[in-house]
């Protein structure tokens, strides 16, 4: 209940405080192309339900490929490598905490394609819990572009490296999670993202 409470003032908060930058940001993304400001996509959420997150298309209109983005990803456009860099592609999730699909902090949402590569307890475990913003794995991995860009193929090696990483980071998230700890991430993230 505290958490969720958390989550609706700090959303809302968060929303006002950002409105200028939200238009800033949208603004940019239409000059680019003209094409749609947010991306949607479907995410895996709480109990295995499905939702679409919200985030700033980075990407262009067209954009068929790896569901797996390196950071010389031509697909990303010049604006979007900015809101990729300075996480502001992440700001609309805001709206997700808000309609209560995702919290603040909790373990990222993932496609189905990849939840479906979680051991069946690892799944349960996770998926007990809201996805969130930010979590360990989301402050471990903060720079992953740059070493999917490393690898002949990307795809495999976020398969095969990251994802059983950040699986486990999921699951010690979940099992240890407390208001405090959260308050202790959402600074650590808030840290990382200032420090680049």
């Amino acid at each position: 209940m505290l958490k969720r409470a958390f989550d609706v003032l700090a959303s809302v908060l968060g929303l006002l405080a950002l409105s200028p930058v939200f238009v800033a940001v949208s603004l940019a993304v239409w000059l680019q192309d003209r094409g749609p400001v947010f991306f949607r996509q479907e995410r895996v959420g709480r109990n295995g339900e499905m939702f679409k997150i919200h985030k700033f298309r980075s990407m262009r209109v067209s954009n068929a490929g790896s569901l797996v983005t390196s950071a010389h990803d031509d697909r990303i456009t010049p604006v979007g490598r900015f809101l990729r860099a300075s996480k502001l592609d992440e700001l609309p999730q805001l709206i997700d905490v808000l309609e209560g699909t995702m919290s603040i902090v909790g373990p990222r949402p993932e496609v189905q394609r990849y939840v479906d590569l979680w051991e069946p307890g690892a799944r349960n475990e996770i998926l007990s819990v809201r996805p969130g913003i930010s979590d360990p794995a989301a402050i471990a991995y903060r720079n992953e572009q740059e070493e999917l860009a490393e690898s002949s193929d990307p795809e495999r090696h976020y398969v095969e490296v990251i994802l059983p990483r950040k699986v486990a980071m999921y699951r010690e998230y979940v099992r240890h999670q407390s208001f405090i700890g959260d308050l202790r991430l959402i600074f650590q993230t808030l840290a990382a993202v200032v420090k680049g």
